[in-house]
């Protein structure tokens, strides 16, 4: 299945049904008086987050979607039936956004979740409505109204508690598949990874998601590579762990690279926690490897964790510290909703 992570759609709520003029005509009842019943609502259109999808590939090949109309009221007093409403079932972490693509118009954070997005019409009132003791045989039933239409943007966020960032090549994926069970593409040259990974990291006898995005260069704000779309899915994330390959040769540069990307992203990624870790350290000897810390630790002002995730080296303690930020960012929310 291909991964796509934003798409523009057209959505119309159903027009509201036409009213009816009508009149009730029975044997040795001369004057029956109006009976025509009002049109039926027109169909909403909502959208729903389903756990069981993690792409937005449905929009692609379907752009325009509308709910049906209310039908037409009818004679002896019948009202039409309602148009059924349009539910788009999209993925769970999914935004709604007007045309101007910053306008939220729903965040479906959790499964079941369930937005109306555009109102159906009104059905029409039939004749029977405008009865009165001076107009006893009104012949005027009004139409149904318009329902609401609209372009809107889906885009994709994954929901992760710990994202993966740094270059291409440092060491990402192969730290995702050390420490889930995902199976992420892995190989010796760069953007390996063309769409974001997620795993599950179990750990104490309770667990996280872990998020692997295609790796960042200088310019990646700018269009550069693959761009800084991705970014969008560690937005939520609790804590971004940013490694850097312990076998670049300015290790403090590679660090700064990506972090002035993230600053120009915005969307306070800048100013989430970070755990720094030195990844591959078992391509260096000692004195190497110590200097390549010491220039890290210089240039992030934090504590560098030392990972080899081919032979698990310093793995624990990394996760460890991310469960740490992670369920401090779980109580925060907690008590936040209390």
């Amino acid at each position: 299945m291909r991964f796509l992570d934003e798409a523009k759609v057209f959505l119309k709520s159903g027009d509201g049904g036409n009213g009816c003029v009508a009149f009730r005509r029975e044997k040795f009842i001369p004057d029956g008086g109006p009976n025509g019943g009002d049109g039926g609502r027109g169909g909403d259109v909502a959208v729903r987050a389903d756990g069981a999808l993690n792409t937005l590939i449905d929009f692609r090949y379907r752009q325009h979607f509308k709910a049906e109309r209310g039908h037409h009221g009818m004679g002896s007093d019948r009202t039409g039936r309602s148009g059924k409403p349009l539910v788009l079932t999209v993925p769970v972490g999914t935004q709604v956004l007007a045309d101007d693509r910053t306008s939220v118009l729903a965040d479906l954070t959790t499964a079941g979740q369930e937005v109306r997005l555009l109102k159906g019409g009104d059905g029409g009132f039939g004749n029977a409505r405008f009865k009165t003791s001076t107009n006893r045989a009104p012949r005027r039933a009004d139409p149904g109204y318009p329902g609401e239409e609209r372009w809107v943007w889906l885009r994709l966020k994954l929901l992760a508690d710990v994202g993966l960032v740094g270059l291409p090549n440092a060491g990402k994926s192969t730290l995702l598949a050390a420490a889930t069970n995902a199976r992420p593409k892995i190989a010796d040259y760069p953007f390996t990874t063309l769409a974001p990974q997620l795993g599950t990291v179990e750990l104490d006898h309770d667990a996280f998601v872990l998020a692997d995005i295609p790796g960042l260069i200088e310019g990646a704000s700018e269009g550069v590579g693959l761009g800084d779309r991705f970014l969008g899915h560690v937005e939520r994330c609790a804590v971004l762990v940013h490694l850097v390959d312990a076998g670049h040769p300015a290790p403090e540069a590679a660090y700064a690279v990506v972090r002035r990307e993230l600053e120009a992203y915005g969307q306070g990624l800048a100013q989430k926690p970070e755990l720094v870790a030195l990844s591959k350290i078992d391509a260096l000897d000692d004195a190497a490897l110590d200097a390549a810390e010491a220039a890290l630790r210089e240039a992030s002002g934090g504590r560098v964790f030392r990972l080899s995730a081919v032979v698990h080296t310093g793995l624990p303690a990394l996760l460890r510290a991310a469960k740490k930020e992670v369920d401090a960012a779980r109580a925060r929310r907690a008590a936040e909703a209390a």
